[in-house]
């Protein structure tokens, strides 16, 4: 689909945001409708890169301009809690409402916010999932985790309980968390500050990354040192490495690569084995 006149709009309301809450402003609602669908993604993949549209960060910034709180409530039906309503909120931004159209199952009292998209045969257990999030077909979001707003999450990912995928909203120009097809993100987790898991990687429990965590490959004669992004297939476990302070020596965080999933596996027994052929958790 062809965005540019759309965004036109979008670049005339950033230059003069006196008309967000007039006809002008309708222009916002089309881009919150269409992230809400899936067709448009504040950050998309073009080859071995990824695109981050700023322009689309910034017409959600101006969509909170435009609203005003107001009670919102779930989508009702199977939502329901037993003998009572659909839990209710104070906020701009209603709930998500078309999951059934989108193929998509959201588990009480698990919430996205509109303008947050699921892929076909996306399984939402109690957790939230953000405006401008784009979470892929066949992805698990388990548990408490929570994917922040514009993260973009691919197919088959397994995001288990309790983790924390940030947010990036601003800067606008500023790339999201990246989450690749078919990676698994262990059990409390925490990846911000628009960091990129490679396609099928595994990360154990407790890993931390954010733009500055050292990521350590360990599986050569000597440590190889980079940050940001975590390589496709790799293992990934939490570490430490040593800093010295004015009061002595401590460990600091890190995360350490100490192997990569086999081929001779499928993806669900590499999911499970990954770690353990490592001797660690997931």
């Amino acid at each position: 689909m062809e965005w540019r006149p759309l965004q036109q709009r979008i670049e005339a309301l950033i230059r003069d945001p006196a008309g967000i809450r007039d006809q002008r402003g309708t222009a916002l609602d089309e881009v919150i409708a269409a992230l809400d669908e899936g067709t448009l993604r504040v950050c998309e993949p073009n080859g071995a890169t990824w695109v981050t549209h700023a322009w689309v960060k910034q017409a959600i910034l101006l969509y909170f301009q435009r609203c005003d709180s107001v009670p919102v409530g779930t989508s009702g039906g199977s939502a329901t809690l037993s003998r009572g309503s659909p839990p209710s909120y104070f906020d701009k931004v209603p709930t998500k409402r078309n999951y059934a159209a989108l193929g998509a199952r959201c588990v009480p009292p698990g919430v996205a916010r509109y303008g947050a998209f699921l892929g076909r045969g996306v399984i939402m257990m109690p957790s939230f999932v953000n405006i401008g999030a784009y979470v892929d077909e066949g992805t698990m979001v388990d548990t408490w985790a929570t994917v922040g707003s514009c993260a973009q999450i691919g197919k088959h990912v397994h995001i288990s309980g309790g983790v924390g995928i940030g947010g990036v909203l601003e800067p606008p120009q500023a790339q999201p968390v990246i989450v690749e097809d078919g990676a698994f993100i262990g059990s409390r987790c925490v990846v911000v500050e628009g960091v990129r898991v490679g396609k099928e990687a595994v990360l154990g429990a407790g890993v931390v990354l954010t733009a500055s965590t050292p990521i350590v490959d360990v599986r050569g004669d000597s440590p190889a040192t980079t940050r940001g992004a975590v390589e496709a297939r790799s293992v990934v476990i939490p570490g430490t490495l040593p800093k010295r302070f004015a009061a002595g020596e401590f460990g600091t965080p890190c995360a350490l690569v100490i192997g990569e999933r086999t081929l001779s596996t499928d993806r669900k027994t590499s999911l499970e084995r990954a770690l353990r052929d490592y001797g660690v958790a997931v």
